[in-house]
C-alpha cells in the first residue's frame, strides 16, 4: 500500500474526491429499507482512506464548512426570521433537554467505568461532536491547581477521548435523525417536508422544478369569429367578469394591429389570451376554434417584478387593479404574488407591500409597461453576485471570532455559527431588496452538497487513523461509552420532543433534533431526504443554542467527574 500512501502524499486532493465518489456510491446502496446516504458513506470511506496515511490541511475543512453553512442560512433566511417568536419555544426547550441529558449520560458512565476527568470530557466532545468542549475542558483542568505533569496528562486524555468517539459521534447522529426518527414517527422526512411546505404556502399551489399544471390558468386560443360579430375589441374584452385580451387580428390575408375601438367583423381570425375561466365563458360566442393560423404566432413573457413604487405599498391587489388605468394593465395577467419566498393567495383583499414579488404574464411590450410602473424586473441569470456572497462570509467569520465570557468560560459562535447567522441575515435582506445579491438555486445547492461532503471527508481523514490506533491501544471501552453518549441523549430528546413537546412533523423534528447536537453531517442528510428547506429553520434555532449549551459542558464534566 506504499504506492497509495505516496500518491496521497503527492496529491491529497485525490483522497478527498475519491472518498466523496466512493462514499456517495456506497450511500446509494439499499440494505432492505435502510440506506446509508452519501454523507455517512463518505465519512466511513474517509476513515478507511486515513489508514493509508494522508494529511489534508484543516483550512480545507474550515472553508468547505463555511460555504456549506452560509448557503444553508442564505437559502433559509426569509423563513427563519418569519418563524421567530413564541413558536420557537419548543426548539429552545429541545436544545436544553439534549444538553442536560448529554451531561448526565457522560457523568454517570464516567463514574461507572472510572474514567478520569480528561477522558470524560473528551468523550463528551467527540460523542456530542462539539469540538469547543476540548477548549473549555482543557481550560477548566488547568485551573484545578494540579501538578503540571498531571494537568498535561488529563488534557492529553481529552484529545484521546475526542479522537476515539468523534467519528461515531457524527455517524450515530445520522442514524438517529435520518433513519430511526422517521421509523419512530411512522412517516418519511420527504413526506412531511412536502406537507409542511404546502402549509407554509397558505393553500397556494406551488410547483417544483420541471412541474406545471396540466390545465394552466393562463391560455391562448385562436378563433374564427361568427357571422353575427359586430362589437368592438374593447367591448369583447370586457364582456366577461375576468377580462380577456385580443392580441392578434387577421382579416382576410391582412394582419391588423388591434386597438380598443376597432370593430370586429365576421370571419376575422383572432388570437385571444386570458384566464381559463374567462375563456370558457366566452368561447361559445367566438365561433370556430382553429388549431393554428399563419401570422397568429406570439411569444409571451413571464417576469418576476419587485414592487418598489411607494404608491403601491400597503394596498390590496383588488384596489390596485380597479384604480390602475385600463391602458396600463391591458394585456397583463398576474400569476403569482410572493413575499420573502412565500406565495400569497391571489385574492382581491391580498395586501401588497414594498419588496413583494409579483409574477406577471403577457406580451413583451405589455409586460415592460407594467414593470416600468411597478418597480424592476428580476432577470433570470446563472451568475452569482460574489460581492454580496463574499461580504456575507467575511461578516459571518468575523462574528464567529467574537468571544464572550460567563465567569471564566469563553463562549463563541465559532466560524460555523457565525457563517450560519450571516447567511440567515444576508438571505433575509436579499429577499427584501432583490436588485442585488443574486445566487441561483443551483449554485446554492452545489455549495451545500460539495461543502458538506468535503467537510465530512476531511474530518474522517484527520480523525480516523488516530481513532483506530487509540482503540487498539486503549481497548473498546472508550468507544462503547462514546456510542452510548452519542445515541442515548438523542433518543431521550427524541422521546421528549414527541410526547412532551408534541412534534408531529418528521422533517421539522429531524431538523431540530440534528441542531440540538450541532450535527452538521446529520443535518445534511436530513436536507437531502427532505428535498426542500423546511428542516432548516428549526435546525438554525437549535444549532445556535447548542453551540452555547454544549460548550458549557466542558467545565461541568470536569467539575462533576
Amino acid at each position: 500500500m506504499s504506492w497509495l500512501h505516496d500518491l496521497f502524499q503527492k496529491s491529497p486532493e485525490i483522497a478527498l474526491f475519491l472518498s466523496i465518489a466512493v462514499g456517495y456510491y456506497i450511500g446509494k446502496i439499499k440494505f432492505g429499507k435502510f440506506q446509508l446516504g452519501g454523507v455517512a458513506g463518505s465519512l466511513l470511506v474517509a476513515v478507511l482512506v486515513s489508514q493509508v496515511g494522508v494529511h489534508i490541511d484543516d483550512g480545507v475543512k474550515a472553508v468547505m464548512f463555511a460555504l456549506f453553512i452560509y448557503a444553508v442560512g442564505y437559502e433559509s433566511g426569509p423563513d427563519f426570521f418569519r418563524s421567530l417568536g413564541k413558536q420557537s419555544i419548543k426548539e429552545i426547550i429541545l436544545a436544553a433537554v439534549l444538553a442536560v441529558s448529554g451531561l448526565l449520560t457522560v457523568v454517570v458512565l464516567a463514574r461507572m467505568f472510572e474514567l478520569d476527568k480528561g477522558l470524560a470530557a473528551g468523550v463528551a466532545a467527540g460523542a456530542l461532536t462539539q469540538s469547543a468542549i476540548i477548549g473549555t475542558a482543557g481550560d477548566a483542568i488547568a485551573k484545578l491547581g494540579l501538578p503540571a505533569a498531571e494537568a498535561t496528562r488529563l488534557q492529553g486524555n481529552v484529545a484521546i477521548g475526542y479522537a476515539v468517539t468523534y467519528v461515531f459521534g457524527s455517524f450515530g447522529a445520522i442514524l438517529v435523525c435520518v433513519n430511526l426518527l422517521p421509523k419512530f414517527m411512522g412517516r418519511s422526512i420527504k413526506e412531511d417536508a412536502l406537507k409542511a411546505e404546502n402549509a407554509l404556502q397558505t393553500g397556494v399551489q406551488v410547483y417544483g422544478p420541471g412541474q406545471e399544471s396540466a390545465a394552466p390558468d393562463l391560455v391562448g386560443r385562436i378563433f374564427k369569429l361568427p357571422a353575427n360579430t359586430s362589437e368592438t375589441i374593447q367591448a369583447l374584452e370586457q364582456s366577461t367578469d375576468v377580462p380577456i385580451t385580443i392580441e392578434r387580428i387577421k382579416r382576410g390575408k391582412q394582419l391588423m394591429e388591434p386597438t380598443p375601438d376597432m370593430p370586429l367583423q365576421a370571419d376575422d381570425i383572432v388570437l385571444v389570451v386570458g384566464r381559463r375561466s374567462a375563456m370558457v365563458s366566452v368561447a361559445g360566442r367566438l365561433g370556430k376554434e382553429l388549431q393554428d393560423e399563419p401570422g397568429m404566432e406570439l411569444t409571451m413573457q413571464k417576469r418576476d417584478v419587485v414592487i418598489t413604487n411607494k404608491l403601491l405599498d400597503k394596498r390590496t391587489f383588488g384596489d390596485i387593479r380597479s384604480t390602475v388605468a385600463q391602458d396600463v394593465r391591458h394585456g397583463v395577467y398576474v400569476s403569482q404574488i410572493s413575499r420573502q419566498g412565500k406565495a400569497l393567495p391571489l385574492l382581491p383583499d391580498t395586501l401588497l407591500m414594498l419588496g413583494d414579488v409579483v409574477t406577471v404574464f403577457g406580451a413583451e411590450h405589455d409586460v415592460k409597461r407594467v414593470v416600468d410602473q411597478a418597480g424592476h424586473a428580476i432577470v433570470p441569470s446563472a451568475k452569482t453576485d460574489f460581492v454580496y456572497m463574499g461580504a456575507g462570509l467575511v461578516v459571518g467569520l468575523l462574528v464567529g471570532m467574537l468571544t464572550a465570557k460567563i465567569g471564566s468560560i469563553p463562549l463563541t459562535l465559532g466560524s460555523g455559527g457565525g457563517a450560519l447567522l450571516s447567511g440567515l441575515l444576508f438571505g433575509w435582506f436579499r429577499s427584501r431588496r432583490q436588485s442585488f445579491g443574486y445566487m441561483p438555486s443551483g449554485a446554492v445547492q452545489i455549495l451545500k452538497d460539495l461543502g458538506l461532503a468535503a467537510f465530512v471527508v476531511v474530518v474522517g481523514i484527520s480523525s480516523g487513523l488516530q481513532a483506530v490506533q487509540t482503540v487498539e491501544s486503549q481497548g473498546l471501552k472508550i468507544l462503547i461509552i462514546g456510542v452510548v453518549v452519542t445515541i442515548l441523549p438523542l433518543v431521550l430528546t427524541m422521546l421528549f420532543g414527541r410526547y412532551v413537546l408534541r412534534y408531529d412533523n418528521t422533517a421539522i423534528f429531524a431538523g431540530a433534533l440534528s441542531g440540538t447536537r450541532s450535527a452538521n453531517p446529520a443535518f445534511g442528510e436530513v436536507l437531502d431526504k427532505a428535498e426542500n428547506t423546511v428542516p432548516t429553520v428549526p435546525f438554525a434555532i437549535t444549532y445556535a443554542l447548542a453551540n452555547v449549551f454544549l460548550t458549557l459542558l466542558g467545565p461541568l464534566v470536569v467539575a462533576l467527574v
